[in-house]
C-alpha cells in the first residue's frame, strides 16, 4: 500500500454532495463519502460541521480494494 498523502488545504475542498450506503441504517449513526476534486472526503453522520478525514484518489481506491478482498475483516 502507498504511503497517504500529504494533502495540501487546496486539495482539501468539501464535495458538493455528500452520499451515505444504501446498506446503511438510518438512524444517523453513518459514514457519508463525499468526492472531491482530488479524491474523496468522508465523515460521521452525525457531526456534518465536524472532523472530515480526506483521501486521495488513489487511497480510496487501495482502500476499496482491501475491503473487497476481505483483507479488513
Amino acid at each position: 500500500m502507498s504511503e497517504p498523502t500529504n494533502m495540501t488545504s487546496q486539495n482539501r475542498q468539501q464535495p458538493h454532495e455528500w452520499r451515505t450506503s444504501s446498506y446503511s441504517s438510518y438512524n444517523g449513526n453513518c459514514v457519508e463519502v463525499g468526492q472531491t476534486g482530488s479524491g474523496v472526503a468522508i465523515r460521521h453522520s452525525k457531526q456534518p460541521n465536524g472532523p472530515v478525514l480526506f483521501f486521495s484518489s488513489e487511497e480510496w481506491h487501495l482502500f476499496l480494494l482491501g475491503v473487497r478482498s476481505g483483507e479488513l475483516d
